[in-house]
This record gives structure tokens, C-alpha cells and sequence, in this order.
């Protein structure tokens, strides 16, 4: 028995594969094959564009597969959300649709924008989010490069950002939040009803899940006279406790932890002046709560 996994193409798709790669999942892909082969051979994949995948799910031709919360919505799509996986292309942050206009148009609000035209990709969010607010606009398909449209092909966009320097550098400025999204694994509703499947699902989500949560984390080791143990300890976050393990000198113990690798950068000096000697800081692939 094989699982079908679908794996985003596109802008998610290298920031997918490290993150597979974190988790323990090999993924190789030839230059133009839409096939990716996993070194599980339990493991079945497809190159699929992020807006197609939720459609594709529900409908079994996957079984599970990658893609973000605005294209779940946008097709409406009946599937199992299992895991919320907050990375895009440029982070691990969501990205956010916006309604953007041009840098010196007249449109202060959404609601000046009544009788206009907008251009998007995500057409029935859109829709839904201008119904919401009693402002009635003609939304219209982009097939891409939208930031170019307004003001000649269009009065705003409805556009995807995670930084706004796309929008800044075609003069664009954001004046409404309509959707923040994430990337969610989903899963196709018999395929979660299917017991082996189910297990192979959720050891795929508890493994990305903990690939995603180390790419912020690092281990700490250090040795520590007992004296300056406790001072030790004031300073040291964790996930619960530390690991304290007794050294071949009565006098000395060596402290383990996993902490946020920015509140490593703030404490090791902090650590050194307390009294704490060897101090090693190694990366993480996964970190699984």
C-alpha cells in the first residue's frame, strides 16, 4: 500500500522539500519530472501548483498534500486540515491578501472602492470579503503579474505579500487586510478514515511539525560546577527542564537544554559570567514536544 502525497510546485516548493528534508524524508526530483521520489517507498509523491492541491485532495486523486489556508477557501474544498505548518517562501511567518492600490490614487478605505475593478488570483475570497462589507466591486481573474494592473487594467488588487517589498516596488500601498493563511497538510476524507493510512499521515505530521518547530531552536551544553548551579538555572529556559547529568568529577555536572535560538544569543554570556564552562551550541533537525 502506498500513500499519495501531493507536494506544492512553485514558491513553496524548496522551503517544502528543506523542510521534508528536516524531518527525515529524502526527496529527489529531475530537472522537469512533476514525480518526486521518496527514499520511503511507502511514499508516492506529485508535483502539484498550491491552488490546484486542495481540489485534488477532496477529490482522492491524493491523499494528502501541502498548500496554504487561502486556497482551501478559495475552492471550498471539503478536506481534513491535520497540521498547520506556519512557513512560506521567504519564512516562518504567514503571508497575508491585502487589497492594494496605486501610491497616489484617491482610495483611502475599501469602501471608496465601490462600482471599481479589482484584480486577483483569489476571485471567491474576494468576492466573499467585499459581500461582507456592502461594497459592491467587479472582481476580476489575474493570471498573474498582477501588481502591474492598477491603475490602467485595474483600480486595486487583492494580492499576497509577506514582506510588502513586492507591493512597494510597483508603487503599491496596502490599505485593507483581507485573509492571512498558512500552510496546512491536508488530507482527503477517506484516506483519514483508512487506518494505515490515518497512522502514515500522522507520523508525517508529527515529524514535520517537529522539522518546523527546530528551525528556531538550538541545544545548549555546558559544564557547571554544583556551586553555580543554581544561578545556573535562573537563567536557563526550556521546553520543561533541563537534562543535568553527573560528571567523573563529583564537583561538576553537565546541563543539556533546548532553547529559542535568539534567547541563546542573549543568555551565553550571561551563562559564562554565571560560572558555566564548555559551552556548545549545535542546530536541530526536530524537535517533537
Amino acid at each position: 500500500m502506498k500513500l499519495k502525497v501531493g507536494l506544492p510546485k512553485g514558491s513553496l516548493q524548496d522551503s517544502t522539500l528543506d523542510l521534508f528534508r528536516k524531518a527525515g524524508y529524502i526527496i529527489t526530483i529531475g530537472q522537469r519530472a512533476y514525480t518526486p521520489n521518496f527514499d520511503d517507498p511507502e511514499l508516492e509523491g506529485l508535483l502539484i501548483r498550491a491552488q490546484e492541491m486542495a481540489h485534488y485532495v477532496e477529490n482522492g486523486v491524493l491523499d494528502i498534500g501541502l498548500t496554504g489556508r487561502d486556497w482551501i477557501l478559495e475552492q471550498e474544498a471539503d478536506v481534513i486540515e491535520v497540521a498547520d505548518l506556519v512557513y512560506a517562501k521567504q519564512g516562518l511567518r504567514p503571508v497575508k491578501w491585502v487589497v492594494a492600490v496605486p501610491e497616489n490614487s484617491p482610495f483611502e478605505k475599501v469602501e471608496d472602492l465601490k462600482g471599481k475593478r479589482i484584480a486577483t488570483e483569489l476571485v471567491n475570497v474576494t468576492r466573499k470579503f467585499f459581500k461582507s462589507r456592502n461594497i459592491d466591486v467587479q472582481v476580476e481573474f489575474s493570471w498573474g503579474a498582477t501588481e502591474v494592473k492598477p491603475p490602467k487594467l485595474a483600480d486595486a488588487i487583492v494580492e499576497v505579500t509577506e514582506t510588502g517589498s513586492s507591493l512597494r516596488a510597483n508603487n503599491l500601498r496596502i490599505i485593507d487586510l483581507v485573509l492571512e493563511s498558512t500552510t496546512k497538510l491536508i488530507a482527503n476524507r477517506s484516506a483519514w478514515e483508512d487506518p494505515w493510512k490515518r497512522q502514515k499521515i500522522e507520523n508525517i505530521a508529527c515529524l514535520l511539525k517537529g522539522a518546523l518547530m527546530a528551525e528556531e531552536m538550538v541545544g545548549l551544553k555546558m559544564n557547571i560546577n554544583r556551586a553555580n548551579l543554581p544561578r545556573i538555572l535562573k537563567i536557563l529556559p526550556a521546553l520543561h527542564t533541563p537534562t543535568i547529568s553527573n560528571l567523573q568529577d563529583p564537583d561538576w555536572v553537565a546541563v543539556e537544554v533546548v532553547i529559542n535560538e535568539k534567547v541563546a544569543r542573549e543568555i551565553i554570556p550571561d551563562l559564562r559570567r554565571a560560572g558555566a564552562q564548555g559551552i556548545v551550541e549545535y542546530p536541530l533537525n526536530k524537535v517533537i514536544p
